[in-house]
């Protein structure tokens, strides 16, 4: 089965094809840790989750690289401002190492929940200052460089097709431009290294601060995936991914740089995922609309009932979030764990439909198209001529995709104590002792079981979420 995603660089569909079969080169852009990520954020790491998984499904061996920028994320895009690190210290009484190492475990821990699979390095920037400095002098020995009293800048006017990604008009912005540049020589030209500025009398240095050729500093953000992108996956590797908000700056100055240093392609592939808007827009850490996964749980919900409200929507779509979505996804979730239970025990001799599995292997094939590959699986429980040992096994194989733990939903003999209790509530609701039934119900439910009446009869399953 072909492949093919949407390749933001050519603006279309390609058949993807790797550099080294049957490896895969995937980064994919991290977190910086100065704060809990939102649910916005989850939302990219979850649609790249489902591509790994996706082209694990076909058969490709992996090798993932997510990093964690621990330095030079500076407040604003155009290179002014303060470290994100510092301000997150400075704010929380902290040291910005303290708070790079809580906000990583927080981070994982988040994704842990949301079943997202482990990626096969986590490198942090400030464990790469060398690499990031060697890049930085290749750049200024090709004459890409110069020089400012706060820093060490990428001249973008150096680089004929800059901006290729995001389909720049540099001269259309050039000629438009009302932003303050300072000593850059263009709007677009970014920062390869800073300088640490002198702290005021009085005042506390920088905490994260390193010496280079140029002076005392840190890296600039977007220097650092290059540097670890190209030492763990080579250049050029398969697929790099992120949100759509890295397109028009971080991603275009990563190809940017690294092109110019190495003369080749960073990756062939590059694959963003949409935005998560609410009524008041996209979901920032810097607005009112900062919402994280605890935040979630808080209200009941379950992680992964948030994770299956994203398997609804293609990646390449805008989400609208909201409490009633989300709590229409966990009663969906929850009905087909259900479904799935009620198929009864597991045989170890049945194998997925192989119907079903071709067309579920066609449909995520196409783009990552997971709202029809869950479509299917609906389709597969209502499917009256497939058996239940035979439904089970084919929705454990497409689970493999969509990370919802249906491995989990184990069937289960019911134990004795709970089967005497559901037949004594039977007899006391032929009597009509409401009273003696709705107390034998709690009881069941205490007992950690939920209870359905229906007109078969009680069907009693283990709390499923």
């Amino acid at each position: 089965m072909s492949l093919t995603f949407y390749n933001t660089l050519t603006r279309k569909k390609e058949e993807f094809k790797p550099i080294k079969p049957p490896g895969v080169g995937l980064y994919t852009c991290g977190p910086t840790v100065y704060n809990y990520a939102h649910i916005g954020n989850l939302r990219t790491y979850v649609f790249e989750d489902i591509l790994k998984r996706v082209l694990t499904y076909n058969g490709y061996k992996v090798n993932h690289v997510m990093n964690i920028t621990d330095v030079g994320h500076l407040t604003s895009d155009a290179d002014v401002g303060e470290d994100k690190m510092e301000k997150g210290a400075r704010r929380e009484g902290k040291s910005a190492w303290d708070i790079a190492k809580f906000y990583t475990q927080a981070f994982l821990k988040d994704l842990k929940e949301l079943n997202i699979l482990d990626s096969d390095k986590y490198p942090r920037a400030t464990d790469h200052i060398e690499e990031q400095v060697d890049i930085i002098e290749k750049l200024e020995k090709k004459g890409f460089t110069y020089k400012t009293s706060d820093g060490v800048y990428f001249d973008t006017s150096r680089l004929k097709d800059y901006g290729k990604l995001a389909k720049l008009d540099i001269e259309h912005l050039k000629a438009g431009a009302r932003i303050e540049v300072g000593e850059k020589k263009s709007d677009t030209d970014f920062a390869l290294w800073k300088f640490s500025p002198n702290p005021p009398a009085g005042g506390e240095k920088r905490q994260m601060e390193w010496p280079s050729p140029w002076g005392v500093g840190f890296p600039g953000w977007h220097i650092e995936c290059s540097a670890m992108a190209t030492k763990y996956l080579g250049q050029p590797f398969d697929i790099h991914c992120g949100g759509v908000d890295h397109i028009p700056v971080h991603h275009t100055n990563e190809i940017a740089q690294s092109e110019a240093a190495f003369d080749k392609p960073l990756a062939n592939f590059w694959l963003h995922g949409e935005f998560l808007i609410i009524s008041e827009g996209k979901m920032a850490k810097s607005g009112e609309n900062f919402i994280t996964l605890q935040a979630l749980k808080d209200k009941g919900f379950a992680p992964l009932a948030y994770r299956y409200l994203l398997l609804q929507t293609h990646y390449r779509k805008q989400l609208t979030f909201s409490w009633e979505a989300l709590t229409a996804s966990q009663n969906a979730l929850r009905h087909l764990y259900e479904l799935f239970y009620d198929q009864g025990p597991a045989d170890g001799n049945s194998r997925p439909n192989q119907e079903y599995k071709a067309k579920f292997l066609t449909i995520i094939s196409e783009d990552l198209d997971v709202p029809g590959a869950l479509a299917l699986a609906w389709e597969i429980l209502k499917d009256p001529n497939l058996k239940p040992e035979d439904k089970k096994a084919t929705l454990l194989d497409f689970d493999q995709v969509f990370g919802l733990r249906l491995k989990e939903i184990s069937w289960q003999p019911m134990p004795e104590k709970i089967q005497k209790m559901i037949n004594e509530r039977e007899e006391a609701r032929q009597k009509n002792d409401f009273k003696t039934s709705d107390k034998l119900r709690d009881e069941i439910k205490n007992a950690g079981y939920e209870i359905e009446d229906t007109k078969e009869g009680a069907r009693v399953r283990p709390k499923l979420i």
